[in-house]
């Protein structure tokens, strides 16, 4: 009996030995392989870590972010340092001075009186007016006048309750700087709370609907102040490193063009004024926004890595509740359980952030080429394919790179788009530089550089001359063949659904004006 107690004791032991040398090799191979690929990646000047993604600190007086106006916009929730805000501290009379609204409680008017210059859609803003009228016999949310004055009259004083928010925020948007007060600290990236997003958005859709109503009313002088507001509102956000951020600049982009489309569309843009409008356009650059939002990304995933292999236990929570386990494999769930309970090596975290961060850099990285103005789709399409192909096999090392690395195919079309349509933007204005100059459109785009464009863009998406033809009826025809990257003669596919919209991932990207 002791024989057989002395053998199962050598036998634990040696147990215990091996498993000891197992996860000490397993440790070394994986730190050991993050380690190389850092390096190589440092020599080449690229960086993956978290803390290289987080933008500069910026003085404080000079910072948009810290003052009043905008504190009200994260301050119920988050301190002026970003820590945030337990519930049971918070104070329940704080009030949100940015949270304006077209509508009230986001009724129907908001999709069936807008524009979409994709679409080549004006906004109605008759539409509008019957809306605050009626909504006054209601709720008592918009200011209205005793009589009907025209639509954009109506429109105009129904927002002027947002008037002396929206100087003061003009006023705000002077200084040089923005940063917002993000827990950029936190041991968990993805625990980071942004709560301005929404309210800057927001805030666009007003300037939006008001510069709209602005032209209509013939004060284009105003719609400019708006429209420059709205683009310092997206930039405000420029230099944070997490894609929500960027695609809500994105967003922003596209409720500002509305105004701009039809101020071109209905000639109320004078030529001082387009020159300030171009001017503005031409400091977007969302290829180089790609870039960096991609680093940011990567960045922040190697930081939630790097949390899950200090707190393990918490992975499985990370997931969702237990509804979304029966979309995993058995494999899957086993080794996301064994990391969950903290079995698994720490090498294999290291292994997991290691193929995560391949992905990017041999994938998705080099899908946008900064230097020749180009988001290809197909080299998105192959990226997404071979990261499907790499997360067809499961392994201890790709657990990550299967359950949290998302397809980036629909984020690099906006971004593609977002950078299209300025493009389309600019060029419309340096087109309607040249009929008030010469009382028509060009025959051709030549013609608009260098005087009224210093240089033509390309199409981004195949490094070819934008697409341009004159109508018959005056007007003209300026597109991109968009993301199919097939010429359909400056078609727009409109989307199905409750809320039709272009469908970008279908026909040309396209700036023309409706036939009146």
């Amino acid at each position: 009996m002791k024989k057989k107690f002395k053998i199962i004791l050598v036998l634990l032991g040696l147990a215990a030995f091996f498993l000891s040398l197992f996860y000490a090799e397993e440790d070394w191979r994986g730190w050991y392989a993050w380690q190389k690929f850092q390096h190589e990646q440092d020599v080449k000047g690229e960086k993956f870590d978290f803390a290289s993604v987080v933008p500069p600190a910026v003085p404080d007086d000079q910072n948009f972010a810290l003052t009043p106006i905008v504190f009200t916009s994260y301050g119920s929730m988050l301190t002026r340092d970003g820590k945030f805000i337990p519930y049971d501290k918070r104070d329940n009379n704080f009030v949100d001075r940015l949270k304006m609204s077209v509508a009230y409680n986001s009724d129907w008017p908001v999709t069936h009186g807008n524009g979409d210059w994709q679409t080549a859609k004006k906004s109605d803003l008759k539409v509008w007016q019957n809306y605050y009228r009626a909504l006054v016999a209601k709720k008592n949310e918009f200011p209205v006048s005793s009589q009907p004055q025209t639509p954009a009259q109506d429109v105009l004083l129904a927002l002027s309750k947002y008037d002396s928010t929206i100087e003061e925020l003009r006023e705000a948007s002077q200084l040089s700087y923005s940063r917002f007060p993000l827990n950029y600290e936190s041991e968990d990236p993805a625990a980071i709370l942004l709560p301005h997003l929404a309210v800057l958005k927001q805030c666009a859709q007003v300037l939006e609907l008001r510069a709209i109503a602005e032209l209509q009313n013939g004060q284009s002088e105003k719609a400019l102040d708006d429209v420059k507001l709205s683009l310092r509102l997206a930039d405000s956000i420029h230099t944070e490193p997490f894609f929500i951020s960027h695609l809500d600049r994105i967003a922003i982009l596209n409720l500002t063009l509305q105004p701009i489309y039809e101020g071109l569309a209905e000639h109320k843009w004078p030529d001082t004024q387009l020159v300030i409008l171009d001017s503005e356009l031409s400091k977007q650059d969302f290829l180089a926004d790609y870039k960096f939002a991609m680093h940011g990304e990567m960045g922040t995933k190697n930081g939630v890595v790097r949390y899950l292999q200090r707190h393990p236990g918490i992975y499985l929570s990370l997931l969702g509740d237990a509804s979304n386990y029966g979309h995993m494999s058995a494999a899957e769930f086993m080794v996301a359980t064994a990391m969950h309970w903290h079995l698994v090596p720490s090498g294999w975290f290291y292994q997991n952030q290691l193929r995560c961060a391949r992905a990017f850099e041999a994938y998705y990285f080099p899908v946008a080429d900064v230097n020749q103005q180009t988001l290809v789709p197909t080299l998105i399409l192959r990226a997404n394919a071979a990261v499907e192909k790499e997360r067809e096999n499961l392994t201890p090392f790709n657990i990550l790179e299967c359950l949290a690395l998302p397809v980036f195919g629909n984020v690099a079309e906006k971004f593609a788009n977002a950078r299209s349509s300025t493009d389309l933007a600019r060029t419309g204005i340096a087109l309607e530089r040249y009929r008030l100059a010469h009382g028509e459109f060009p025959e051709s785009l030549d013609a608009i550089a260098p005087y009224f464009m210093e240089k033509i863009p390309h199409d981004i998406i195949n490094g070819q001359p934008l697409h341009y033809r004159r109508t018959d009826d005056g007007q003209f025809v300026l597109y991109s063949v968009g993301w199919n990257e097939t010429d359909d003669g400056g078609v727009v596919i409109i989307a199905k659904g409750s809320s039709p919209g272009l469908d970008s991932s279908e026909g040309d990207w396209v700036w023309r004006y409706q036939v009146k």
